[in-house]
């Protein structure tokens, strides 16, 4: 009861903050959450039935890794179908079915290819088909730092699909570590803990954007007149996913080997995690 009355009350004083932190309230909410943190650490720790099993992150590389990587790849990716939407309906003046549209091929490119990622990583190592992935993501972030009024809509359609097939690549392999890393007895404590990183990263994502949009526009009604500082704002925020999917490819590179040459996994994924 404590770790999780901690854990709650620790995310709500980052996310509350982590918009403002252009002010001193965000900055004292956010240092708070950061003190909750090491609590929320320290008494999981020495509690003998945690919420999060600190130790398995601490002896297991790939497990450590694996949920990092997940943490960094949602926090570069959430906010792009929502700031995507804005533009194409602010900037592009395209209708909102007709952004619906275009936005949709993200999502298809992932639900066809997931499948055979995860079958990829039982026979290749999760670590390099999700890291392959995490580097066209990266690819498809950058492509959008060039979006401006005369951006063609082919191009927008083509960084989408990069995307949905970087994110494809990336998502079900490495679900596939995390599984594949813990014995059969700790499935559960594994798949909570990466939910809990792609809630987090959600999270995370759209606190970005909230910061970033009250840095460059301020908290006025979005009016035509404020477009080319919303512009600016699309820009920073995919130069900032674009940076954090490259971080996310060492992150990913770094979980090590998951098992020797030959050793069949612990888990075969077959699902379309994050759809």
């Amino acid at each position: 009861m404590t770790g999780s009355i901690l854990f709650s009350v620790t995310l709500v004083m980052i996310m509350y903050g982590f918009p403002k932190l252009t002010s001193i309230e965000g900055i004292c909410f956010v240092l708070s959450g950061a003190l909750g943190v090491f609590l929320f650490v320290k008494w999981e720790i020495r509690t003998a039935n945690p919420i999060f099993d600190i130790d398995l992150f601490r002896r297991n590389k790939v497990f450590a890794f694996s949920n990092l990587a997940a943490l960094i790849n949602y926090s570069a990716t959430f906010a792009v179908s929502f700031l995507m939407s804005l533009y194409l309906q602010m900037i592009k003046g395209l209708a909102p079915q007709e952004a619906g549209l275009i936005l949709i091929s993200q999502p298809i490119m992932q639900a066809v290819f997931s499948p055979l990622a995860g079958r990829m990583s039982d026979r290749i190592e999760p670590r390099i088909v999700a890291s392959i992935g995490m580097a066209l993501t990266a690819l498809g972030l950058f492509l959008l730092t060039f979006l401006d009024q005369q951006t063609t809509v082919y191009f927008i359609i083509g960084s989408l699909i990069l995307l949905g097939l970087g994110f494809a690549l990336f998502s079900s392999p490495n679900t596939n570590a995390v599984m594949s890393s813990v014995e059969m007895k700790s499935y559960g404590v594994a798949s909570g803990t990466l939910g809990t990183m792609r809630g987090i990263g959600m999270m995370f994502s759209m606190g970005m954007v909230m910061l970033i949009f009250t840095a460059y526009i301020g908290r006025s009604q979005m009016t035509p007149s404020s477009y080319p500082f919303f512009m600016k704002s699309v820009k920073t925020a995919f130069m900032i996913f674009t940076a954090l999917c490259l971080a996310g490819i060492f992150a990913s590179l770094s979980r090590g080997r998951m098992r020797k040459e030959g050793q069949p996994p612990f888990f075969i994924d077959k699902g379309t995690d994050g759809l």
